[in-house]
């Protein structure tokens, strides 16, 4: 029979709302304060040492700085503060217990809900290249003022890859709004898009391009055909190819350009790394000669070239020394680290 009690009352509490834990909480501080008064336990009425003692006692902490003083109260404590306390103390625990885990378990299935601004979403899944890829990415962030999240969107069947780095969203689609509104993609500032398959990423493009237009969206390709055609549809999407044939035909006639670019690219293994930095809209114009040489002489850095901001998708690299670069415009350079604040009058600014 007592099994059975037990058996009834845990799977009561265990099925209890919060509301119903929070009134039987109040029903026990109430029926120990009137059980206390009723024994004269005067040095325990007041609220404040009340509160506390009830707390100590009721968790089997036991201070002792506090105490019943009269046989009766001392009953009342042995028989119900403490056993009933011990109960309640156990059960909110364990229900704390219990929604932490179940928060836990629905970010890495990636079922929590999120609130992100001008984060970074990184959209599809091939195994260790995107963890090879977000790796990067917080290794880019480190260096940054801001630091924003990054999000891993994905269709595969996986659980979040690196827990407590980043966030993780799982979606059945990546072209409906039901989905994708889970990885706040209108509040994005980047978008990155790898996919295994081209015609994902091209799909995956057209929809993120009209969602979220104002964002930096970068989509990778195997198929290089396919560049030109999301580039005339969709021309504020950055497409980026596989250049790997490309640095196997180059290392071929000028060995060790492989590894040139690989450094370049990696902030891991690279000394020297290529950054980006955009001309304040204040700067009317520079000269290319004047900031291969102040970016040089100020900063240890090399000048390699800039994108205009009117609308050119190719970059100016390798700039003759008479080129003007206006405000807005992004340039281009390689440093051991980004530089975070260039003073632009230094580098002949007008």
């Amino acid at each position: 029979m007592v099994r059975k009690i037990r058996k009834v009352l845990t799977r009561y509490f265990a099925e209890m709302r919060w509301y119903n834990i929070m009134l039987v909480l109040a029903f026990y501080a109430l029926s120990s304060w009137l059980l206390l008064y009723s024994a004269n336990e005067t040095a325990l009425l007041q609220f404040d040492d009340f509160m506390y003692w009830l707390v100590v006692t009721g968790s089997t902490v036991g201070y002792g700085d506090m105490s019943p003083a009269t046989a009766a109260g001392k009953w009342i404590v042995s028989l119900y503060i403490i056993p009933v306390g011990l109960s309640i103390f156990a059960l909110v625990l364990g229900r704390v217990a219990a929604w932490v885990s179940e928060q836990w378990q629905k970010g890495v299935k990636g079922l929590k809900p999120l609130d992100l601004h001008d984060h970074i979403v990184v959209i599809g899944w091939n195994e260790q290249r995107t963890i090879q890829l977000i790796n990067m990415l917080q290794q880019e962030r480190a260096a940054m003022p801001q630091k924003p999240d990054i999000l891993l969107c994905v269709r595969a069947e996986i659980l979040n890859p690196l827990p407590g780095e980043i966030e993780f969203v799982k979606v059945a689609s990546f072209n409906k709004d039901e989905d994708m509104n889970k990885a706040c993609i209108k509040d994005a500032s980047v978008i990155i898009m790898d996919n295994p398959e081209d015609d994902m990423t091209m799909t995956t493009a057209l929809y993120c391009s009209q969602a979220n237009p104002d964002a930096h969206l970068i989509a990778y390709f195997k198929d290089e055909s396919l560049v030109q055609l999301l580039k005339h549809h969709c021309p504020n999407v950055e497409c980026t190819p596989s250049v790997a044939v490309e640095m196997i035909a180059k290392s071929a006639f000028d060995p060790g350009s492989s590894l040139v670019q690989h450094d370049l690219l990696s902030l891991q293994y690279g000394e020297q790394s290529q950054f980006s930095a955009t001309i304040p809209d204040s700067v009317s114009s520079l000269v290319a000669g004047d900031v291969f040489a102040n970016l040089k002489s100020q900063y240890d850095a090399t000048f390699i070239g800039f994108l205009p901001a009117s609308g050119a998708h190719n970059p100016t690299l390798n700039p003759a020394p008479s080129d003007r670069i206006k405000g807005g415009d992004k340039i281009f350079y390689i440093a051991k680290q980004r530089l975070p604040d260039i003073k632009w009058s230094s580098l002949g600014a007008q």
